[in-house]
């Protein structure tokens, strides 16, 4: 949000500079920033009016104009299309200096004599585009300096307010921190009684009280529609980021910067007699202010009369029930509604307004009668018209400005029960470290309109008025003691227990561990975001159902990844797209989805590989990676506990067919690994077929306590076999075969080489094995090892079919 310094000194004034005013309220737990309104201010330019307009002998497009700034009569040529007589306008006189560094000489255009320039808002620094002249108010003086006239020496204050603080989304509320923090008087501004001159009135419904409890309005009749928003308010406006629309619009949008309370202006020619506040019917339609159509399908929260839709409540009017330049007659609303409702409307539909804005995070429930007596005050003041009587709907309440409201007619007068929290002195001071005077703290919560009650022990009962709706605990009581006390003064202490950490479990792996392992062999960690691309997450993960964003960042990110792989592929895309070839990358991540109405979350890790199995070198040749080189990897992840996985061939809709396996620890699923299927590269225009892992973290990290063993003082003896087999039978088969039957004696089995071709059958292959046999306690013999090789030659026949 963006305010005005001079407009907030008009409420409460702290005499120091805006920058010092910003770093005290971002103490104060307010991120703030001051910046000057204008980068440079111009010099030589004044108010000047138009006397006469006439056509340029030689130029169709451009205007003799004779102006008047305060010295006399000057000749300008200008080409702006909106120049006329009677007009004011910056004039920047000969000598002058504009923003930029433009200096203004006398010039000769197409044969005329020009001493000047007629200025537009972008010439003078204050817009990036303007369409011709910036026009001023009829009573501006001629020869005004244009920087006083339009109040140059300001700066604006640039708040990023947490959604908490909705209260401070205003003048009246950051001028209540400023008097609070300050320790100042805040100055109200004087809202009169709106003279009623007539009796017009619309019925008022409200039939969701839940997301509606409060609802206010009144009709407008008689309103000019000539008026112009004074430059006062149009200025005001602009140092908001707000631009000019109608002067009716303009005033809702004025009060709702000064008060906080967004409002909403009906023509009343253009809707029925009732206004209902109600949930959406399925199927409703409403085209909006910004032209957009949206269907109603969830319930929304609406405002409607007796025959269609006239808004979304507190989020966007609709376009066929606006103000437009002939209106003159109008139904003021000022109501108040539930921060949830408005906001999952919003989010709905991907809207955002200023009063959606203020809405989701909660307006003050006690604020709409007042901000509908200041949006008339302005009203009748600008725009002329007479004001009927008022109507309000739902709980009364105080309000916040000390005025006395003109009598409107009333609808279920439920008054609310008053938020009251039990504050303890001794709590404070455990929660805060230091030592606070009964005195001052009640002093301190006083500045902000926090009224307290005295109880026994030493605490008190404390009310919080309407507009503070993010305190509901004892808990953020002493945290706005702390914010008006001062961070600063609370003094940094040791704490009193000694905290040791705990041991990490031997059996568990720390993430950090793997991490470093995998870097060791050339990977590099790569963290992508958790939203990720639905088209490459559906090409990925077609049977998984993703969850899907309400209100995605970008069209691009519009689901939460299912597998590592979908944030993996785009930065390997990202980095072969400027030239990086051989790639290793990374991740470790949660990982969402959604599964019987339930997100299940999974911790997991994975990579992807592509290029050359090496870097480039002179020993050996080039060749891509493939299989075998990301499953050595793997294993080498696994650690010590390598052995208890198994890698068994299966189908996964996002791996090459027979270059895919799943991963298994005792049976379990811990994971996948292969390349990526043909289908994939081609859906997603990959450069090649990576090869890619994924694992369940909480399934590998468990490895068992690490054990001493001794070494066996007996010499060892290895038997080599050739195993013949069919080609369905795996190499895992043969080694789990030969392991089974070798008995204790059989330490380790290799397999050191495959062979296919010459004198073996088209379906069949040759498996060498070697076979290291060895005992602890003495040194084995021939017999035992050829009894040995025997029993494993006999299971193999048996179980796999094969021979020797």
């Amino acid at each position: 949000m963006k305010l005005s310094y001079n407009w907030l000194c008009e409420w409460v004034n702290p005499q120091v500079s805006a920058a010092d005013l910003a770093a005290r309220i971002t103490l104060a737990g307010l991120e703030s920033e001051a910046e000057p309104m204008s980068g440079e201010i111009p010099r030589g330019v004044v108010v000047g009016r138009i006397v006469k307009a006439e056509r340029h002998p030689q130029a169709d497009r451009l205007q003799v104009c004779e102006v008047d700034a305060g010295n006399g009569p000057l000749q300008i040529v200008c080409g702006a299309a909106n120049a006329r007589a009677g007009l004011n306008v910056p004039c920047a006189t000969v000598g002058a200096r504009l923003p930029g560094g433009t200096e203004i000489g006398q010039a000769k255009l197409r044969g005329v004599d020009s001493f000047g320039m007629l200025c537009s808002a972008k010439e003078l620094g204050l817009a990036e585009k303007s369409e011709g002249l910036l026009e001023l108010d009829d009573d501006a003086i001629a020869g005004t300096p244009i920087e006083q006239y339009l109040s140059f020496t300001d700066d604006i204050l640039n708040l990023e307010l947490t959604p908490n603080r909705g209260d401070c989304l205003s003048v009246l509320g950051l001028a209540r921190e400023v008097s609070a923090l300050y320790g100042l008087q805040m100055k109200r501004p004087n809202i009169p009684n709106a003279v009623v001159v007539g009796h017009a009135q619309y019925k008022v419904e409200i039939e969701d009280a839940a997301n509606c409890p409060s609802y206010a309005g009144r009709v407008i009749s008689g309103i000019n529609p000539k008026a112009r928003t004074p430059d006062w308010m149009r200025e005001r406006l602009r140092r908001s980021g707000i631009r000019c629309i109608h002067p009716v619009v303009d005033i809702t949008n004025f009060v709702m910067l000064e008060l906080g309370q967004p409002l909403h202006a009906f023509d009343c020619e253009r809707i029925g007699s009732t206004v209902r506040v109600r949930k959406a019917r399925a199927g409703e339609t409403l085209k909006l202010l910004n032209e957009q159509i949206v269907t109603l399908d969830h319930g929304e929260l609406v405002i409607a009369d007796e025959g269609k839709l006239l808004a979304l409540a507190g989020v966007m009017g609709g376009a066929e029930s606006g103000v437009v330049e002939t209106t003159t007659r109008i139904f003021l609303e000022s109501a108040c509604f539930a921060p949830h409702a408005v906001a999952l409307t919003g989010r709905r539909h991907k809207l955002h307004s200023d009063a959606l804005h203020r809405f989701e995070r909660g307006v003050d429930p006690g604020l709409q009668r007042t901000a509908l007596e200041r949006t008339t005050q302005l009203i009748l003041q600008i725009c002329g018209g007479g004001s009927q009587p008022g109507i309000h709907a739902g709980s009364q309440h105080s309000g916040v400005l000390p005025i006395e409201v003109h009598p409107v007619t009333q609808v279920g007068r439920s008054q609310p029960d008053p938020v009251n929290i039990r504050l303890r002195h001794a709590r404070l001071k455990q929660l805060l470290g230091v030592s606070i005077e009964a005195k001052e703290m009640e002093a301190l919560l006083a500045r902000l309109g926090i009224t307290l009650r005295p109880e026994i022990n030493n605490s008190w009962q404390a009310r919080i008025p309407s507009h503070r709706t993010d305190l509901r605990i004892e808990a953020d009581l002493i945290e706005e003691v702390a914010r008006l006390y001062g961070y600063e003064r609370i003094v940094a202490k040791p704490y009193a227990a000694q905290l040791a950490p705990a041991a990490a479990p031997e059996a568990l792996r720390p993430i950090s561990r793997i991490k470093d392992l995998l870097v060791g062999r050339g990977w590099q960690e790569a963290i992508t975001l958790s939203f990720v691309d639905a088209r490459i997450q559906m090409a990925l993960t077609p049977d998984t159902t993703a969850v899907a964003l309400d209100n995605p960042i970008a069209e691009t990110l519009s689901v939460m990844r299912a597998t590592l792989w979908s944030g993996l592929i785009p930065a390997w895309l990202h980095n072969h797209q400027r030239q990086q070839r051989r790639v290793r990358l990374f991740e470790h991540g949660v990982c969402f989805a959604e599964r019987d109405g339930q997100i299940i979350e999974t911790v997991r890790i994975g990579g992807l590989a592509s290029g050359s199995a090496f870097p480039e070198q002179w020993g050996s040749p080039a060749r891509p990676i493939d299989f075998h080189d990301l499953k050595a990897d793997v294993v080498a992840l696994l650690g010590s506990a390598a052995d208890e996985y198994t890698f068994v061939p299966d189908s996964h809709p996002a791996l090459h067919p027979g270059r895919s396996a799943r991963i298994l620890r005792k049976g379990q699923v811990a994971g996948w690994i292969g390349t990526l299927h043909p289908q994939v590269v081609a859906t997603l225009q990959l450069p090649d077929s990576a090869c890619v892992f994924e694992l369940d973290w909480m399934a590998i990290r468990e490895t068992g306590r690490p054990a001493a063993r001794p070494l066996s003082e007996f010499p060892s003896s290895r038997r080599d076999l050739a195993v013949i087999a069919a080609e369905t039978v795996t190499a895992q088969q043969i080694v789990d075969c030969v392991q089974q039957a070798g008995g204790k004696s059989l330490q380790k089995v290799l397999v050191f080489d495959i062979y296919r071709g010459k004198g073996l059958g088209d379906a069949c292959k040759s498996v060498a094995l070697g076979l290291i046999f060895n005992d602890y306690s003495r040194t084995l013999t021939v017999e035992e090892i050829d009894s040995a090789v025997a029993a494993i030659t006999t299971a193999l026949a048996q179980q796999l079919g094969a021979s020797i």
